[in-house]
Order: C-alpha cells, then structure tokens, then sequence
C-alpha cells in the first residue's frame, strides 16, 4: 500500500511537554505560521543526510549522481531505515534534536511532527505549491503552514474486469452514485459474477475506501472551527450507500486472505477499488490488457483518496539549505519521470505526467487524471487514532446490526474524546 498508513505510536506525555518547548513554537507555544526562510542562490555543498523507507530508501541512491554533477561540493548519504518502526525513529530524533537533515514522511504523520516544532516550513522561493497537485500538497499544510513536499502520490480507481462488463452491456463507466451501484448489479445479472465489487469491510485502512464517498457527498471530516464533523447528514448518507453494496449482496462482507485477484482475473469479482500498485499485481497474475479502469463516480464530487510520501527537513538539520535544495532537485519534472522509472512511484508535480511513459500508458493516466479531485484526511496529529476508531465503527456497520447513524454518532463521539491534538 502506498498511504503509508501506519499504527498508532504516538508521543508520550514526556515527549510532548518537551516539543512544544523545542524551536518552531512561539514564547506562548503557539505554532509559527508563514512561509520558510529563504534558501540561498548558488550550488548546494556540504553533506546531506536523509532517511527514507521502503523502495525508496533502497532506491534513492539511483538520483544522487545527477544532484552531485549540479553540486559538485555536495555529498548526499541515503539511510535506508523500514517502515516498521520510522515513526518512532523519527520521534525519538526530533526530541533528542539528533535528527538527519530531510526525511521520508508518512502523510499521515505530518501534522503530529510538524506541531513538535521539528519540522522547517516550506520555503516559498524554492518550492511552488502550485507545481503539485492540490490534494498532495494539502498533505503538507499543517496550521495554514506547509511543513515539506509531496515527493509520491497515489489515488484510487476501480478495477473492472472487461469481459464481466461487456457481458454486462455497460459500454461506458457510470458517471454518478445510482448508475456505479446498477453497473455493479449488472455485472452479477449478467455479466456472471458472483459478486458485482469488492470493496473494504472494515478493517486497518478501510477508511481510505470509504471517506472518497463521503467527501463526494460533500462530508468532511473536521467543520470550520476545526470540530469533527463525522455525523453530518451528508457522511450518514455516504454510510448509508457504502452499506448498500453488502446489504445488497454486490460485495462480499468476508473474503479470503489472497483470494482477490484470483477471483476477479477469473470473473467472479467483477472490479474493485485500488491504487497503482495492483497494476504489477495484475500482469503478474496474467491479467494485463484483460481490465480497464474506472474513475470515482460524481455525486457533489467524484472525489477520491489521495496518499502517497512527503519529504520534509527538519529544524534541527545541519545542512538546511542543502537540504531543500535536494528536495528542490527531487521535485524537478524531469527528476520526477526519472524516479517512477526506477521505482514506480507516480509523480506529484504536474507537468511530470507530461512524460510519454505516463501519458501515453492508458492506465496510468487514469490516475492521473483522477489525482485532481483527490483528498487527503487533515493533517492533525490525532489522525491514527481517529482512523483506528473509523476502521473499528466500518467493521461494526458492515458486519453487525449497526445503522450507518448509530455508526457516524459512534465515530463522532469516539473521535472528539480523542480530539485533534491542536
């Protein structure tokens, strides 16, 4: 998964009575707002340290040589580190002020970090918000302040097997809510699927799959004063569609470990909700050119889930100017191209699809299309939390006697005990 959703590890009563005395707060701790200091003109020279996870961490070493030919009098050194355990990692870094120069930042760790003072906010004269797509670049804005950039993005669509709905007689992707359910049922009636999608019955993560139709719906997660807004009528009613597809019997409330793939490349599944990554997965089941790909469908919106990894330095880096000059680098259109051809990840610049591998791959330019209505949840340091509550209530809804307001109220109480962590 490309969200980089994680488990809950958040900072101990200690560690917080001590970032909100670390820099980055005013004398009264109150977050500081405004654009970062300006980075210098000229090369980048020094070392620059930087953590990162996963394939990029692995990777990373593949875009140093073209930074060093620009920068001569700079060294980069790349700490691979794994997913399991960064967030604590990073932590323990910014309270101890031992941290790298720039690291790899899971989206939804953003405004925990950033409101410790740990994080340096954005220079404006480098990095332009308006390169990156919106939904993105919100994953960086923690206060009104940007705390980093979006380095990778991923969004969702629906997987539709092609055989299942040619049988169906469905010659267009729906374009609203009432047509994606018929299309579904179409695809059981006639197509000869077992079950029409299969989408997320609760469970970790199940919220990326159902906030899209909330915010379709025209929900939000937090109202304008910054309370949680999970019981409005319009995310009682996004419940209420999202239920419908398993009280209905187009999807199934308990499918097997693995058994996904192997039951839509056989037409038993007739398309599901996924980002990028199940593109590989397909070919290696035998699958490529035997699905297509549908964008979300239109209520107020045909909004969907944007995640993906953001880079961020950090207050105490002893290389800052350094630092942001390689996030700079890394940020380049023609760096960004050049990174998904090494490992996948898809560009959060703009003009990066520009790039003939993804403008003229049809399906990976369904994702770009779709990642300009995209959403990211806020960037509150409580969001882990919330979300763990979220899954648990999802899980409830699909699975028990609960009413989709029985499980809003339930969300939006848990969810305001838990509260932002402003």
């Amino acid at each position: 998964m490309r969200g980089w959703i994680r488990p809950v590890a958040a900072l101990g009563l200690a560690t917080a009575m001590l970032a909100v005395a670390a820099c980055g707060r005013d004398a009264d701790g109150t977050q500081n707002e405004g654009p970062g200091t300006a980075v210098g003109a000229g090369p980048a020279t020094g070392e620059i340290n930087i953590w990162a996870m996963g394939a990029e961490g692995e990777k990373l070493s593949a875009l140093i040589e073209g930074f060093t030919k620009d920068n001569p009098e700079a060294t980069v050194k790349v700490t691979p580190i794994p997913w399991d355990g960064a967030h604590d990692k990073i932590s323990t870094a910014i309270t101890a002020g031992e941290t790298p120069d720039v690291a790899l930042i899971g989206t939804t760790w953003m405004g925990e970090f950033a409101r410790t003072g740990g994080l340096d906010p954005t220079p404006e004269d480098l990095i332009k918000p308006a390169d990156f797509y919106p939904g993105a670049w919100d994953t960086t804005v923690v206060d009104g302040t940007s705390y980093g950039v979006p380095w990778y993005v991923e969004t969702r669509l629906f997987y539709v097997n092609k055989e299942v709905a040619g049988k169906a007689g469905i010659t267009a992707p729906p374009t609203t809510w009432e047509d994606l359910k018929a299309a579904f049922a179409a695809m059981q009636d006639k197509g000869g699927a077992k079950w029409g999608v299969s989408l997320q019955p609760g469970a970790t993560g199940s919220w990326q799959s159902v906030m899209p139709f909330v915010w379709q719906n025209g929900g939000t997660v937090q109202k304008e004063d910054g309370s949680f807004d999970f019981d409005s009528p319009e995310s009682v009613a996004a419940l209420e569609y999202y239920k419908s597809f398993f009280s209905e019997g187009l999807s199934p409330s308990d499918l097997p470990q693995g058994s996904l793939e192997p039951e839509f490349v056989k037409g038993d599944i007739g398309a599901f909700v996924s980002g990028p990554w199940h593109i590989g997965i397909l070919e290696e089941q035998g699958a490529a050119g035997e699905y297509e790909l549908w964008g979300m469908p239109t209520k107020q919106s045909a909004t969907s889930f944007v995640g993906g990894g953001d880079l961020a330095v950090f207050k105490d880096a002893a290389n800052r100017e350094g630092a942001w000059k390689f996030v700079s680098y890394l940020s380049r259109p023609d760096v960004q191209a050049t990174w998904f051809q090494t490992v996948g990840d898809l560009p959060s610049v703009k003009s990066a699809w520009d790039d003939p591998a993804l403008k003229e791959n049809p399906l990976l330019s369904a994702f770009g299309t779709q990642l300009n209505d995209a959403k990211s949840p806020p960037t509150i340091s409580t969001w882990d939390q919330v979300a763990a509550v979220f899954d648990d209530k999802m899980e409830a809804l699909i699975k028990t006697g609960m009413t989709p307001a029985e499980a809003a109220a339930a969300i939006q109480e848990e969810a305001t005990s838990i509260g932002t962590g402003a």
